[in-house]
């Protein structure tokens, strides 16, 4: 990855690990649309704070004549908010109860959950 600030006569690069998960939004949308046009159900419950997933919702919606309520973690999303049937904001309390532990051990080792989280 390209560094921010580079110094003169230093490498411009560095190399990165990304532990982000990819793909996931496109997957949630992917079955939504499919479930939706097979008619797999009358209500759909979509647990994101994604905007991305905005456009598969109307089409859900406003196509498919579809109900989607939208629990959102941060519950800040206007465009998720305008988009589905219901729009409900998790309570942070809600989330906290249902964390892991922040240390979980198995047989290849322990996980500590990061400081920040």
């Amino acid at each position: 990855m390209p560094l921010v600030t580079p110094i003169r006569g230093k490498p411009a690069t560095v190399e990165v690990i990304k532990t982000e998960e990819k793909g996931s939004d496109v997957n949630i949308a992917t079955y939504l649309l499919v479930d939706a046009y097979e008619h797999d159900f009358e209500s759909a419950v979509v647990i994101t704070d994604d905007s991305d997933l905005v456009e598969p919702i109307n089409i859900v919606r406003r196509r498919l004549h579809h109900h989607v309520t939208v629990l959102s973690p941060r519950g800040k999303s206007r465009e998720l908010s305008k988009a589905a049937t219901r729009f409900r904001k998790i309570d942070n309390s809600h989330l906290a109860s249902s964390q892991f532990p922040a240390t979980l051990s198995d047989k290849f080792g322990t996980i500590d959950k990061p400081a920040g989280w």
